[in-house]
């Protein structure tokens, strides 16, 4: 995160670090990016008959094309194991026609379209990779387009790199180029499988040149099936940890736009996906992304009743202000607040957590932000809600909202915070198990007894009423030396007893009887004596 400046930092008064309490995706990662239904798959396979007979230009070859295409369906019956062995025979025939490589290779793509077990690992040792490699180049697009189909399938599996080792992936790029449509759709489609198995193969495919060709295919497309998968490939040459380098990617920046500001139903989705993969980082990420203009466009789809589309729209807003505070306020200034009210009672759990995770940030960023989200206390109100009821998940990131205006706000909107019932939600949250949480509800607690003490409000007695005080107590016992060490610093700032008292004299023996405070003098004895100073009194 960039270094904010010191005129930045003096706008708090708490002493709180900001850069602290906002947080990157990192954070939120592992709870994230376990479900995979809101994100697509990374890899897909093409069953049946998924993608559409090669076209041709001349209406009456496309028809002879079809028929021909038909009969080969027919033939091509194989679907078991059992059939590899013909076959891989019908390529090494030496007087082998089109038709018979076409019925061999469609046989081979039917059998791996199976949706249960498909026997790839026995086509891999059919040693027919190098073959189906070499017929991605020819002559004829029915044969290259069910070449492209078959690798496809293997690279859905866990048999990915042995399609990468076969050599298959510059002649796949080269194939981006194709004059038929379905052949550079089927080839985008095997591209975005491999590019979605691991870091270092999408690296290669990216290092081949296939994201140019990719790009010419987005801002020109044949038809919505190939707009619609080049997309999904595209997403995926942007995603995975380590991340590809932003200069690799940028050029998909401003067509990714394009689709997201026309709304485009095919490939919106995957256009979202893609952005908040490249967004996710560090501010040069978040930077080029923000800087495209996509902001408002964005802000607009959070009011989609479609749940795919919203949540990596937020997903990638919550990226922009996870960044500085310019691009936070663009945020902002799209007016997210408006539409983020709405998701606090969404359906989605991840879509709650998501909002709530944006909002986070937004209240640690400057004091400005801070009273802009407060003066929408309705907005406040629903997560102060969600921290006193919601599921964990979605509990903790509220949290983090509210005790981030506690601890980087001014007294203002400490004040509002706590009018709108901020102290009974900090208390709630006080008994939980999170190490990290209970030191932000402490910190925010810490923070909101300071500006009740100097302005004279009796916010101690509030934290008492919520059985605040008590579970600071308990937390004298935690076995976390920061909680603990947080916990008394309270409990002796605000809660201590008055100067001049000690609860913990040890008591004297006097006769039979235990005797506490300050001895009496014995008889004959005088006891040095002191004029006594009257107690200040607390400013409530």
């Amino acid at each position: 995160m960039a270094d904010r400046s010191s005129a930045r930092g003096k706008s708090f008064k708490k002493g709180v670090d900001s850069d602290t309490n906002r947080r990157g995706r990192n954070d939120t990662r592992l709870q994230l990016r376990k479900n995979k239904r809101e994100e697509g798959l990374q890899k897909r396979r093409a069953m049946g008959n998924a993608t559409q007979t090669p076209v041709v230009a001349n209406p009456e070859q496309q028809q002879q094309q079809q028929q021909s295409f038909n009969t080969v369906e027919k033939k091509a019956i194989a679907t078991s194991a059992a059939d590899i062995p013909n076959l891989s025979r019908m390529f090494q025939k030496v007087d082998a026609t089109d038709d018979d490589i076409l019925l061999a290779i469609t046989g081979f793509r039917k059998m791996l379209s199976i949706e249960k077990n498909p026997p790839v690992r026995q086509v891999i040792d059919s040693n027919s990779l190098p073959k189906f490699v070499q017929l991605l180049t020819h002559s004829d697009p029915k044969i290259q387009f069910e070449a492209a189909w078959t690798l496809t399938n293997i690279a859905s599996t866990e048999y990915t790199r042995s399609v990468v080792n076969s050599g298959a992936v510059p002649v796949l790029v080269q194939m981006l180029m194709s004059g038929n449509p379905d052949v550079r759709e089927q080839s985008a489609w095997c591209l975005g499988n491999i590019a979605g198995d691991a870091p270092d193969l999408r690296d290669m495919v990216l290092d081949c040149g296939a994201l140019d060709s990719l790009i010419m295919n987005i801002a020109n497309p044949a038809n919505d099936s190939l707009l619609g998968n080049v997309v999904w490939a595209l997403s995926n040459f942007c995603r995975g940890k380590p991340q590809p380098n932003i200069d690799q990617i940028s050029a998909a920046i401003p067509h990714l736009v394009q689709l997201v500001k026309d709304s485009n139903k095919v490939a919106l989705m995957d256009a979202c996906w893609a952005l908040s993969y490249i967004s996710d980082g560090d501010d040069e990420r978040i930077g080029a992304v923000v800087n495209s203009g996509v902001t408002p466009y964005l802000v607009q789809l959070l009011a989609s009743d479609n749940a795919s589309i919203v949540t990596p729209a937020l997903r990638t807003l919550g990226n922009f202000v996870s960044g500085d505070d310019t691009h936070t306020q663009a945020v902002i200034n799209a007016n997210v607040l408006f539409k983020a009210e709405k998701l606090m009672t969404h359906s989605k759990r991840n879509i709650r957590k998501e909002a709530c995770w944006l909002l986070s940030n937004i209240a640690a960023g400057n004091s400005s932000q801070i009273s802009t989200l407060m003066s929408n206390p309705s907005l406040i109100s629903a997560v102060i809600a969600l921290v006193r009821n919601a599921e964990w998940e979605v509990k903790k990131e509220a949290a983090w909202t509210i005790c981030n205006v506690a601890t980087g706000g001014n007294d203002i909107t400490t004040h509002q915070l706590c009018e709108l019932g901020g102290i009974d939600a900090i208390c709630s949250i006080i008994d939980v198990a999170d190490p990290k949480i209970l030191m932000i509800a402490l910190e925010a607690i810490d923070a909101i007894l300071k500006v009740g003490k100097q302005s004279g409000r009796d916010y101690m007695g509030f934290v008492d009423e919520c059985d605040g005080l008590d579970k600071i107590e308990n937390l004298q016992e935690h076995e976390n030396h920061n909680v603990y060490d947080k916990a008394v610093y309270i409990i002796e700032q605000y809660f201590g007893v008055e100067d001049g008292e000690d609860e913990n004299l040890v008591p004297t023996i006097n006769g039979d009887t235990f005797s506490f405070g300050i001895p009496t003098a014995n008889k004959g004895e005088q006891l040095e004596t002191h004029q006594q100073q009257p107690l200040q009194p607390f400013n409530f």
